[in-house]
């Protein structure tokens, strides 16, 4: 009896233990829920390209603190111990301890303008990464948006095939009823069977296609590929109110490679005024301070030192020449690449803007053709049961609002993908929660 008790008691205690864990698969298992700008945001806080592009702006702002570092004071200290002796001589051996310590400082009084010019040219360099940083988010953003749309496309696409298999399996099933009592040759059921397995063929395929696209997404936002997810927006029509002229306007002025350029620019301008410097002499300013005795730790002697340096090269057979034509042909190189950007950026823009109108007006169009695809399916359907319609027209009008809707569905989805990259060659600002 004690041991039926202690069993219950066993079994009392498991029982929310069960149901915890039957609660925690469930939550496990649930779909993830994304917006649009869920997705954004979560590529944006995991994303390699992200981090890449931001570790390689701290590099470039401790390159500006090593530059400013370069013109300011710099203080050392050395401590040396040393034991001399002499050879074995009528007077014997001499021997002796010396504990030094010497203090050094130095600072740059005049640098030719090399010294500032570096510092100027680490602050652009950091501003360009700055620019980079807004770059890669702009392109990070348009790539999720994409791959979230494709998602919403292929789901769609998913349904129509499954539209087809069911419209092919009714078919089937009324060509076997009129076959069964005569009316229709055996060759409709064997042609509606090649058609409906060819239909499950591009179900399965469709099927793929939704499998993928979910992967991508997870990958660009850092999910588990294997996540599944429950996307809470559909593709559908906004009316984009920007002109031409307005979007290439505030392209101009908000994409970020046209401002990194012109950092570059003058960054390139800074290596001439660096290469220039070297015909321009050099002025140190350098004080020392020495202590040394024969007994550690030798700081009972001392003298110090106060020296001013200048320097300047007179000849070096054309080298710095040479470095000074590098730099000035660089900044020419520079300005022609920074040409050449803010003329793809302008084509870019022209581009995507007429793509997403095409695609505007195609929407329209398919809405109808859908409409009229699927009465002519009715009407096909409707004569092939009253005996005077054919098989091939039902096969026919079957594929058609199949096409139909499978337009309607890219025309949506060129639209909105469209908008998405005519919004990155613009430099549409990212808002972060």
């Amino acid at each position: 009896m004690t041991v039926k008790v202690y069993g219950k008691q066993i079994f009392k205690r498991l029982i929310p233990i069960l149901f915890s864990f039957v609660f925690c698969q469930a939550a496990v298992a649930a779909p993830i829920e994304l917006t649009l700008e869920d997705s954004i945001d979560l590529a944006l806080k995991s994303h390699a390209d992200i981090k890449v592009a931001e570790s390689s702006r701290e590099k470039a702002y401790w390159a500006v603190n090593q530059a400013k570092g370069s013109h300011g004071l710099d203080v050392s200290i050395t401590h040396t111990d040393k034991h001399y002796s002499s050879p074995v001589t009528i007077a014997g051996r001499y021997s002796e301890n010396k504990f030094d310590t010497q203090l050094s400082l130095s600072y740059p009084l005049y640098s030719g303008g090399k010294l500032e010019s570096q510092i100027d040219q680490a602050k652009l360099n950091l501003e360009v990464a700055d620019l980079n940083i807004i770059a890669a988010k702009q392109q990070l953003k348009q790539n999720v948006t994409t791959y979230y749309f494709n998602v919403l496309q292929y789901q769609k696409e998913l349904r129509v095939s499954q539209e087809t298999v069911d419209n092919y399996t009714a078919h089937l099933n009324n060509v076997r009823s009129q076959y069964e009592i005569g009316t229709v040759a055996k060759s409709d059921v064997l042609a509606s069977q090649v058609e409906l397995a060819n239909a499950q063929d591009t179900l399965i395929q469709a099927q793929n296609n939704v499998q993928l696209s979910v992967a991508k997404l997870n990958n660009a936002v850092g999910l588990p590929l294997d996540s599944e997810l429950k996307l809470k927006e559909d593709l559908q029509y906004e009316k984009y109110s920007l002109n031409l002229d307005d979007c290439v306007q505030y392209a101009l002025v908000n994409r970020p490679e046209i401002a990194e350029y012109q950092a570059k620019i003058a960054s390139a301008e800074a290596d001439v005024k660096i290469a220039n410097s070297a015909k321009l002499p050099t002025v140190d300013l350098t004080l020392g301070q020495d202590w040394y005795d024969r007994d550690f730790p030798g700081l009972n002697n001392s003298n110090w030192q106060v020296g001013l340096t200048a320097s300047m090269n007179i000849f070096d057979s054309g080298v710095n020449k040479a470095k000074v034509k590098q730099s000035q042909y660089s900044v020419a190189t520079v300005r022609e690449e920074a040409r050449q950007q803010r003329e793809t950026i302008l084509l870019e823009v022209r581009e995507t803007y007429l793509s997403m109108r095409e695609a505007e007006k195609r929407i329209d169009t398919k809405k109808v053709a859908v409409e009229q695809a699927e009465e002519s399916l009715k009407i096909a359907e409707a004569r092939y049961r009253a005996g005077v319609g054919t098989n091939l027209a039902v096969f026919d009008a079957v594929v058609a609002i199949n096409q139909a809707k499978i337009n309607s569905i890219k025309a949506l989805y060129d639209y909105n993908t469209s908008k998405a990259q005519l919004n990155k060659a613009m430099g549409t600002a990212i808002h972060k929660k």
